[in-house]
């Protein structure tokens, strides 16, 4: 799956999981909200960093559980906010003319997916930078 085929997934679920409010947001402008929340500022995902973001934030356990095919790990929204900040998803929620809570909710239930759908099948690698990306990711993310 590429990856604008997973941001949109992850748009449909954020749309899902958020309720009502976010029932009338076009998909393209959720996709672009998540693409300047989870991407590295230069209109590219950063999926590799932003699991780095949450193995520094002491939740490795957590990003380990979404990467590959297994159960992923439920994400509250404290641990949302800990990570990311409430300055970066206040943003997004304003671009998307939607409440912080809103957009929490349906952030809960994206980012584990967006995760978890591009590190199946070996997709992350290239968001990673390829290997040398991917296993320098992974030795922090293991703490080696």
């Amino acid at each position: 799956m590429d990856l604008n085929s997973v941001l949109r997934m992850g748009a449909e679920i954020f749309q899902k999981q958020a309720g009502a409010p976010a029932q009338g947001l076009p998909i393209e402008a959720i996709v672009q909200a998540l693409m300047g929340l989870l991407g590295d500022g230069s209109g590219k995902l950063d999926l590799a960093g932003l699991v780095q973001k949450f193995s520094s934030g002491g939740l490795a356990s957590l990003a380990q559980s979404w990467l590959g095919d297994g159960t992923n790990a439920p994400l509250g929204g404290a641990q949302l906010m800990q990570v990311l900040g409430s300055g970066a998803i206040g943003d997004f929620a304003k671009q998307l003319g939607i409440d912080t809570g809103v957009a929490t909710q349906g952030l809960e239930a994206a980012i584990p997916a967006i995760v978890d759908k591009a590190s199946s099948g070996g997709n992350l690698l290239e968001a990673a930078g390829g290997v040398e990306g991917l296993m320098g990711m992974a030795s922090k993310l293991f703490g080696r």
